[in-house]
């Protein structure tokens, strides 16, 4: 299986890169990560780090996908992320919801492990809590439309630092392509991060991802045609059955099923549980985003299901949900999560 080094990083998603590595469609490949320090030594003595001139927010690649051209569709599954054994936190005095509580850096690291109850991987936060990993991909995106390219830190239409903590082992991300062979690269790895990452930084670690990379015609499937206007979307990983898999996604389902629908729950909302599909969108402030995310979803629940604006309206306000996967990178971003299930009985499948 091909495998990109953690040498071959970059700090710029944009067309004309020499690529670091090419393959086919449908081919696995192997992308070491940095993390988001560039691996620099940050502790609780050094927590600036050591190291001068280092990227922020390095991405592996990019990979060029051979037969990739504009307007097609990249579909990207996330087999499997395993993590190195530890991971780094740190404060900061001028960004993040509490960057007025701190007046200068602080950092932590934390050791990975295994719970000798659950055999889950996680961590000790202090010697009272236990918390398991939940790992995911901040950084992930194609070269953007435009010569100038955009920075890793930044998310976008391109995908980027989204920093979506459902982009999971598990689930399968759809991007656009803007320039022959896509161009996709990927770090910034998190062992876990709550929605929004509210102090600036998730549980930032390195690791080995391996994807799924295929090329999705527009012109040979109309889906496709319909999902180009509400990407980057995500077919998230189903979390329902997360008890029954390792916490890093080595056990994770990547087939890409739907997974059957479970309709109520003990509060006596409806509630179909299992997969979802996610459009995620970034904007200057989080109002713009959630509404951009919310009326792509609607465009792409109505071309899909054949429901017209009015019953696609009714039916997004009953049981897709928004939420804010970030907001302290130089856009903010929100997802707009539709159930599978509910698609599932109108006879939508994914490609």
């Amino acid at each position: 299986m091909l495998t990109i080094s953690r040498d071959k990083v970059i700090d710029i998603l944009k067309g004309g890169v020499e690529p670091a590595a090419y393959c086919d469609s449908g081919d696995k490949v192997i992308f070491a990560t940095r993390d988001c320090y560039d691996d620099d030594l940050i502790t609780e003595e050094t927590p600036n780090g050591v190291k001068e001139g280092g990227m922020a927010n390095p991405a592996t690649g990019p990979l060029y996908v051979n037969g990739a051209m504009p307007g097609d569709v990249l579909k990207v599954e996330i087999l499997e992320i395993w993590l190195r054994g530890d991971g780094v936190m740190r404060t900061s005095p001028t960004a993040g919801a509490f960057h007025h509580l701190y007046k200068e850096r602080t950092a932590r690291r934390f050791y990975l492990g295994k719970n000798e109850e659950t055999g889950r991987e996680g961590f000790w936060f202090d010697d009272r809590l236990w918390l398991d990993c939940d790992a995911m991909i901040g950084v992930i995106g194609t070269a953007p439309e435009g010569e100038e390219g955009v920075p890793t830190d930044t998310p976008g239409a391109h995908g980027g630092n989204m920093d979506c903590n459902r982009i999971t082992a598990g689930s399968t991300l759809y991007l656009p392509v803007h320039v022959p062979g896509a161009l996709l690269a990927l770090g910034d790895l998190h062992a876990r991060m709550g929605d929004g990452e509210v102090m600036i930084c998730g549980l930032e670690t390195a690791g080995l991802v391996t994807v799924q990379v295929t090329v999705l015609e527009a012109d040979e499937d109309e889906r496709v045609s319909m999902m180009k206007g509400a990407l980057p979307l995500l077919l998230g990983a189903d979390r329902t059955r997360g008890d029954e898999q390792d916490s890093k996604g080595r056990e994770q389902d990547s087939r890409g099923g739907e997974q059957d629908s479970d309709i109520g729950d003990k509060e006596g909302r409806s509630k179909e549980k299992g997969r979802e599909l996610m459009t995620i969108q970034s904007a200057p402030t989080l109002d713009e985003a959630a509404l951009l995310a919310a009326q792509r979803m609607r465009q792409l629940v109505a071309g899909l299901t054949g429901l017209n604006d009015v019953d696609s309206g009714m039916l997004m306000s009953l049981v897709s949900d928004l939420a804010v996967c970030q907001i302290v990178d130089p856009l903010q971003t929100v997802r707009c999560a539709f159930p599978m299930g509910v698609l599932k009985q109108y006879g939508v499948t994914l490609p």
